[in-house]
């Protein structure tokens, strides 16, 4: 649609232009319930706008995206919304001084997770509502000046069918059956939120009481489904939100400035969270309906503390435009980790960062489309896809480096005088700069220029000279790619390890050190005993692919599970990893050390994330011809880990996904179906819902399970979450009918929820079944342009990216994604990504199958 994607030099204008003093905005949600009269299904927004122009007579435009809009009224001037409203701007002429804007407009409710997404809870018939926006989405909910340097307090009024509660930024009052809400601070647009529905209510407080004897009191509140009520721990919630609240507190020396502090957990949501001031939502998957290991939990925490974080860096203080987005996502993925360590339970958080989160960045960092970390954001969908592992993970790593750069404490003392000198004010990249360079005493703009401003990832390798049995000299040589040259100063430890008599893998020396250019000097290890490892990246202080000299990977084949320290191990097992990704270790090798040493790892969350690696290793980087091979050995060694894994531990479980996952012979798919219909058992294996679930997809996609057996699960868990997967296990089936069905579903029409269409795509696309979805390569690329300009930008990533086809891992398919790109030279830029970002996995796997096959 024309001027809905708002580009950086419009609001640049827009913003020299404006300001704005203050919203009012009324929603009556009332149509949510009940037959509807048309579609789309709407609901009455009414936007009352207070603003400035520095020019009077100018003129600008307001952002809108509805079905229809009423009444328009600029300064008490009633205008034609035909002539003014272009279905995603109103123009407004001729401004004054001092400006009121007035939008009466029907919005539509939504199914995509965008703007006011509406969900009718298939359990109980209830309808639930919750808004999502970032970047830009506010824009169909109400009017508004979409940017998020235009900040302004806003006043929300919600009219709800009777029986419901409404939530919002603040605190919230029934009065003559309208929910009226407390004035915000100034905050940006796209952070403003309405909660909406029967929602399963629970509070709690916390109170803090500061050095000068005043206390905070912020009243706490956290809510689901009904339907998801009995499996609501709001008691651990609320542990984590008052631990990270005392954390922040103590090390941000700025008290939490929203008032309230309410958790949405809300169905259907596209995200995992989104860090609205004083109602943050999450996707409901953070309720665990069964069993799940500490690294689900580790997770959840993770996420309540990075969108808390987010309170201070990102809506107290806000970047200018997504040029910056790092400064609330990259702070808010360190403070996750950094919190988690610091104030919960979590003590292992970090190795999950080095193992789980650096992977991303990693991933992200090699890929066509990689970016600074300070990013060129010229429109809104170039924003909306750099959410991306470079802005969060790597940006976080980056971060991780700073602190041993610059010392912690001065890190800290940065952030604390970047919240005070800029609250509920817009900042670029030059304005934590100014306040770390203050407080560190270093140089910022040479550390920035290698750090924020480039792009790429360094692989840090040690070189070791060694005379008599002992070091000669050790040096680390830096490489960079040829796309991106960039060598850059990494703080890191380096780290020396040696096989003990009683065959542990041990570290006996460690030296912190700068390395700088292709090549440096590791003086102070010069005559130590010589090692059988040397782990360059040791503690994981900088972001590198970390590789070895050839002396310390023979070590690691033979003695990875003699490591006993899980932070080194996990940094390994990564290690080994990038080096089956850029094909420099066969993906047999790789998936030979899982099997020999994966049943030795005591960190739940490494073990889950190598069974992740060991799918993709064996269904994208093994030889074609050895993949039924391979996957038969992982099939025994999971279904033998499972029988010797202990009772009822969370081992047992990872260990059984893995098997569900991994089983295709008869015999293990009959074991499946056993353990479902309770005539097998494994000693402390407790086969919950969502197991049930883990078992029954496997024998869908092998033909074991049919639509009947699919159907009586739903009726045994005819629940959201039971549908999700209801829908997943029928496009999983193996049949070509089966298949035209999800496709026409998903590509072919727009009936489908988000979460519907994500649960069709997940299915469709089975490793066994590559004969069956070879002939819909050809119609992806017939239908993407259309898709990409039909359906909202968040469908049509997904469906892009998910129908992408992978699996069809030929040069071909490499032949015909060239040829697109080619012809479509004039694609929007967003949409030429996302096929170039496939196209890159796909060639990338194509080099480790030439590399798996020739270790055959």
């Amino acid at each position: 649609m024309p001027g809905e994607n708002l580009s950086r030099d419009e609001a640049r204008e827009r913003a020299a232009l404006l300001s704005v003093e203050g919203y009012d905005v009324s929603l009556d949600l009332r149509s949510a319930v009940g037959d509807a009269d048309g579609e789309p299904r709407t609901f009455r927004s009414v936007t009352t706008i207070r603003f400035r122009c520095n020019e009077p007579g100018a003129s600008s435009f307001a952002d809108l995206i509805a079905p229809g809009v009423t009444a328009v009224s600029l300064n008490g001037k009633d205008l034609d919304p035909s002539e003014v409203f272009d279905g995603a701007r109103i123009a407004l002429e001729d401004l004054a001084a001092e400006n009121e804007l007035v939008v009466d407009a029907q919005c539509a409710y939504s199914r995509t997770g965008e703007g006011l997404h509406r969900f009718v809870d298939p359990e109980d018939g209830e309808v639930y509502l919750y808004t999502q926006y970032e970047p830009a989405d506010s824009r169909r909910v109400f009017a508004n000046f979409e940017q998020p340097d235009l900040k302004a307090p806003f006043r929300f009024e919600v009219r709800a069918p009777e029986g419901w509660t409404a939530w919002s930024n603040g605190a919230g009052e029934l009065t003559d059956g309208v929910w009226k809400f407390a004035e915000t601070k100034p905050i940006s647009t796209y952070i403003t939120c309405v909660v909406a529905g029967p929602y399963h209510y629970v509070t709690d407080s916390y109170s803090r009481t500061f050095a000068d004897g005043t206390t905070l009191e912020i009243p706490l509140g956290a809510m689901c489904r009904k339907g998801l009520a009995p499996h609501f721990d709001a008691d651990d919630v609320f542990l984590v939100t008052k631990q990270g609240l005392d954390f922040f507190h103590e090390n941000f020396d700025y008290p939490y400035p929203f008032g309230k502090y309410d958790q949405a957990f809300v169905p259907e949501y596209n995200l995992g969270a989104m860090e609205n001031p004083g109602l943050v939502t999450f996707r409901e998957e953070y309720i665990f309906r069964g069993k799940v290991t500490q690294a689900s939990y580790e997770a959840r925490a993770n996420v309540i503390l990075h969108e808390m974080a987010h309170m201070w860096f990102g809506d107290l203080v806000t970047m200018a435009w997504w040029d910056d987005l790092w400064l609330k996502e990259s702070f808010a993925d360190f403070m996750g980790t950094f919190g988690n360590v610091g104030a919960t339970r979590f003590k292992d958080a970090w190795i999950t960062f080095a193992n789980r989160r650096k992977a991303w960045a990693y991933r992200a960092d090699q890929l066509p489309s990689t970016h600074p970390i300070t990013a060129d954001i010229r429109d809104l969908q170039d924003a909306k896809l750099n959410f991306d592992g470079i802005t969060y993970a790597k940006g976080a790593s980056v971060l991780k480096q700073l602190v041993a750069y610059v010392g912690q404490d001065a890190f800290l003392e940065g952030a604390r005088r970047y919240f005070k000198r800029h609250a509920y004010g817009n900042t670029r990249l030059g304005d934590l700069l100014s306040v770390l360079g203050e407080t560190s005493g270093r140089d910022m703009t040479a550390w920035s220029r290698s750090w924020l401003q480039t792009a790429g990832v360094n692989a840090l390798t040690p070189q070791v000279l060694l005379a008599d049995s002992r070091v000669a000299e050790l040096a680390v040589l830096q490489e960079a790619a040829e796309s991106h040259p960039e060598l850059r100063p990494h703080r890191v430890a380096v780290g020396l390890y040696r096989l003990t008599e009683g065959g542990a893998l041990e570290r006996y020396a460690r030296v912190e050190t700068d390395v700088e250019g292709p090549r440096t000097v590791v003086a102070d290890l010069a005559g130590a005993e010589a090692p059988d490892l040397v782990l360059v990246n040791d503690d994981d202080l900088t972001y590198c692919k970390i590789r070895f000299d050839a002396a310390s990977l023979d070590t690691l084949l033979e003695h990875l599970g003699d490591l006993t320290d899980p932070l080194a191990r996990a940094l390994c097992w990564s290690a080994l990893w990038n080096m089956t990704r850029d094909a420099l270790l066969p993906a047999r090798d790789f998936i030979a050390l899982v099997l020999r040493f994966a049943s030795r790892e005591s960190d739940i969350g490494v073990l889950q994330m190598l069974h992740a690696w060991t799918h993709t290793a064996l269904d994208r980087y093994a030889a074609p011809d050895w993949r039924e091979t391979g996957g038969a050995l992982l099939a025994e060694g999971a279904l033998r880990q499972l029988r010797a894994a202990d009772a009822g531990s969370e081992h047992q479980l990872a260990w059984a996904r893995f098997f569900a996952s991994t089983a295709s012979a008869e015999p293990d798919l009959a074991l499946l179906k056993d353990l479902l219909e309770g005539t097998a058992s494994i000693e402390g294996l407790e086969v919950d819902q969502e197991l049930r679930w883990a078992f029954l997809g496997p024998l869908a996609a092998h033909g074991v399970a049919d639509e009947s057996v699919i159907a009586a699960e739903l009726a045994r868990d005819d629940t959201a979450s039971g549908k999700r997967h209801q829908v997943r296990c029928l496009a999983a089936r193996p049949s070509a009918a089966v298949k035209a069905q999800a496709w026409a579903q998903v590509v072919e029409s727009d009936t489908l929820s988000n979460a519907l269409v994500e649960a069709t795509i997940a299915g469709f696309d089975q490793p066994s079944q590559r004969e069956l979805t070879a002939p819909y390569a050809e119609k992806y690329f017939a239908a993407i342009d259309r898709l990409w300009q039909e359906r909202s930008i968040q469908i049509g990533m997904d469906i892009v990216s998910g129908l992408f086809p992978a699996l069809q891992d030929r040069p071909g398919t490499l032949a015909a994604t060239d040829a697109w790109l080619a012809a479509h030279e004039d694609a929007a830029p967003a949409l030429r990504r996302l096929v170039l970002e496939a196209r890159d996995d796909l060639a990338r796997a194509l080099r480790a199958q030439e590399r798996d096959a020739q270790a055959g």
